[in-house]
Order: C-alpha cells, then sequence, then structure tokens
C-alpha cells in the first residue's frame, strides 16, 4: 500500500487566505483536529507574523473519498503585534498540540485578536492589527497514522 498523491485527490493543495471572518470560519473547520509539536509554533516579531506547521487532517477529501488521511500544511497569521498562550508548557518540547478551533474577535478599526482553542484547555491569543491568516498544504497528503478519523465521543 502506497502513501495517497495529490493526483489521486479532485483537487490541488489547498492555499487559502481569510481576511474577514466568514473567510476565517472556511479555515478553521479546515484545521479542525490538526496535530502539530509544539516546536512548530514560531514568532517573528520582526516581521509579526505567527507561523504553525500542522499535520492536518484532510476533512474535505474524507467525505468524497472516504480515505483517512493528513497533509502537512503552514498557517501563517500576519500583522501579530503580540502572542500569550495558557493551558500548555511551551518548554515541553515533546508536547504534541491538537488544534480545535481558530476565532476572531474584532476591536477597532479592524484590529482585534485571534485565538487558536487547543485540546486540553490550552489557547494561544494573538493580538493582531488586521485579520490576515493564511493556509498553505505543503507536503503530499499521507495516510493518516491512526487509520481513521478524529472522534470527538465523550468516554464514560
Amino acid at each position: 500500500m502506497s502513501d495517497a498523491r495529490f493526483e489521486d485527490g479532485a483537487e490541488a493543495p489547498l492555499r487559502l487566505q481569510a481576511l474577514d471572518a466568514d473567510d476565517l470560519a472556511v479555515i478553521s473547520a479546515l484545521v479542525q483536529d490538526a496535530v502539530f509539536p509544539v516546536t512548530e509554533m514560531r514568532y517573528q516579531p520582526r516581521q509579526r507574523r505567527f507561523a504553525v506547521l500542522l499535520n492536518r487532517f484532510r476533512w474535505e477529501d474524507r467525505a468524497r473519498t472516504g480515505d483517512f488521511e493528513r497533509v502537512q500544511s503552514l498557517l501563517v497569521i500576519e500583522d501579530v503585534l503580540r502572542v500569550a498562550s495558557t493551558g500548555f508548557d511551551r518548554g515541553e518540547t515533546d508536547l504534541i498540540m491538537s488544534l480545535l478551533a481558530l476565532a476572531f474577535a474584532p476591536g477597532e478599526d479592524g484590529a482585534g485578536h485571534v485565538t487558536l482553542t487547543l485540546a486540553g484547555d490550552g489557547e494561544i491569543r494573538l493580538d493582531i492589527e488586521c485579520l490576515d491568516i493564511s493556509l498553505r498544504d505543503v507536503t503530499r497528503p499521507y495516510r493518516a497514522p491512526s487509520g481513521r478519523a478524529p472522534d470527538h465521543k465523550l468516554e464514560d
């Protein structure tokens, strides 16, 4: 059995940009259940950029093919003024994060903050000057190591 290929899918690698809350809702749905090591987050204050290399579950292809695939994607948030996090230790280099959602809370004149909600009560809050977020697939899809879709059922 071989890894999935972009050619196997009906679409090319994703390359999206969010400039408003409606756009961000689409990107949030696509990155739901993405996983990444804490070491794959970068804040570049001089460039005012925050980036995360994610292992994104391909929800958009799952419905069409029935396959369980992931792809590495780069989530980049521009015009970042400040970054704060809670609920996890950024120094714990073996920590694997699971992204649940992205949200935008507007402030004045287009500014506001973006929140990355993580499993386990973790959160990353980015104060931004304006909403400018991109999501770009950077590798070929690969079969999800778990062999299944992420599950949100609570166990008793």
